[in-house]
């Protein structure tokens, strides 16, 4: 079943089994089209940091992938954030605002399609972020991002979550076109979105937030470990 609008889920980065991020967003809508999320400014987050608290982008990833981790509770500091994750599509769009909380341009995360659960108490989407980015702009321009940290990691295959670095460019470059072309979502779509002022900012993560994701498999087909609830689909 689709999440209901005004829903607040957990949006979650998980890389060969560990979280790399925690983000608990809003339920704009749930169609044909795809999950669309809201983030508030403000929000509380988790994220992955070192045994001594510095993050993957910090230390080269050869020494991050041989240091023990734990998760850094934090708080969403940047503007607001609406998210799009379009169904079964290997990429996400992020509709970023600029301080004075107006549209300023998107922001394309590849990633694996997102693995949705849901056990009533608390729910959420798990994707894996695969690092190498596009941001654009309106009129059609754009740019890569972390190129540089997509190619260190790849040197790391026996740790590194990405397996097919040309699958992954060549959802970039589909998504390219689309941006060149004005083409949904780049064509102005929700670029003046207001949110329900209805909606809270949640205090604190969800309980439950950290619960594991499924353990093998392809999303559609993947078990869930222990305690993991059952209802688990592909986006």
């Amino acid at each position: 079943m689709p999440f209901s609008p005004g829903r607040l889920i957990v949006h979650r980065n998980v890389r060969r089994g560990r979280i790399g991020w925690v983000r608990p967003a809003r339920v704009v809508s749930d169609d044909e089209r795809g999950l669309l999320l809201w983030v508030a400014r403000g929000t509380p987050v988790a994220s992955e940091v070192t045994d001594d608290g510095k993050s993957m982008r910090e230390v080269p990833f050869a020494e991050f992938v041989t240091r023990s981790y734990r998760l850094l509770p934090g708080t969403w500091a940047g503007p607001p954030v609406l998210m799009f994750l379009p169904v079964g599509a290997p990429h996400s769009v992020w509709w970023f605002r600029d301080d004075a909380d107006r549209f300023a341009n998107w922001y394309v995360n590849l990633e694996e399609p997102g693995v949705r659960w849901d056990d009533g108490a608390v729910a959420g989407v798990d994707m894996v972020d695969q690092d190498l980015d596009v941001v654009a702009w309106p009129g059609g321009t754009w740019e890569w991002k972390d190129e540089e940290e997509f190619a260190e990691r790849l040197g790391f295959p026996e740790h590194y979550w990405v397996a097919d670095e040309a699958a992954v460019r060549a959802e970039g470059q589909r998504v390219i076109k689309l941006i060149e072309a004005g083409e949904f979502p780049f064509d102005g779509t929700w670029t003046d979105f207001v949110p329900d002022p209805a909606w809270a900012t949640p205090a604190a993560l969800p309980a439950g937030w950290d619960r594991p994701r499924p353990s093998s498999g392809p999303p559609c087909l993947a078990q869930w470990d222990a305690g993991m609830p059952a209802r688990v689909r592909a986006l």
